[in-house]
């Protein structure tokens, strides 16, 4: 009998210890992914214009006037041509730019940048000013720009710069 209370004493502490043991790892927070500079890009922006107030908001595009890129792997041009697409509804406002760019070897590489700009209150009624994209790019596939197409990338502006556009940073989440 002993030896039978002693056997279920054991099994009973085991597992609990593993009971508890599970919950506590279940409870912590996993660790984020890291994150990989790609370039920074300078835009130059055409004069804004806007179609008005539409059903979903008021719509607002920006034309892409041509700019700058440059960072560890790759460095070249902002094409003319794209635009960003806004459309605003209170203090939210979605982004969709689209565009392309051109490498200093020659290589034509599509963007399309969507994201949100929010300058509103938080939960607690302090202000709050949010602004994040996430980029897409389409390199060709036979190019050594190829590893574009396969990976997820941050995009956030930089404040204080001295140029006369937007300056924006783009990271690869690893």
């Amino acid at each position: 009998m002993k030896k039978t209370l002693l056997t279920c004493l054991v099994c009973c502490t085991v597992a609990t210890a593993i009971a508890v043991h599970d919950k506590s790892a279940s409870e912590k927070t996993p660790p984020g992914p890291s994150t990989e500079f790609v370039m920074q890009l300078k835009v130059k922006l055409g004069s804004a214009y806007t179609v008005g107030e539409t059903p979903h908001g008021r719509r607002t595009a920006i034309p892409i006037a041509g700019g700058t890129f440059k960072g560890p792997r790759l460095r070249g041009t902002v094409l003319e041509g794209g635009a960003d697409w806004q459309l605003a509804k209170g203090s939210r406002t979605e982004l969709e730019a689209i565009y392309s760019i051109k490498t200093d070897d020659g290589v034509h590489i599509h963007v399309r940048n969507c994201g949100i700009l929010y300058n509103g209150k938080d939960e607690n009624g302090r202000p709050q000013f949010y602004f994040m994209t996430s980029p897409k790019f389409e390199a060709p596939e036979n190019s050594k720009y190829a590893w574009l197409n396969n990976a997820l990338f941050l995009c956030a502006p930089s404040f204080g710069e001295k140029f006369d556009g937007i300056v924006l940073n783009v990271w690869k989440v690893k």
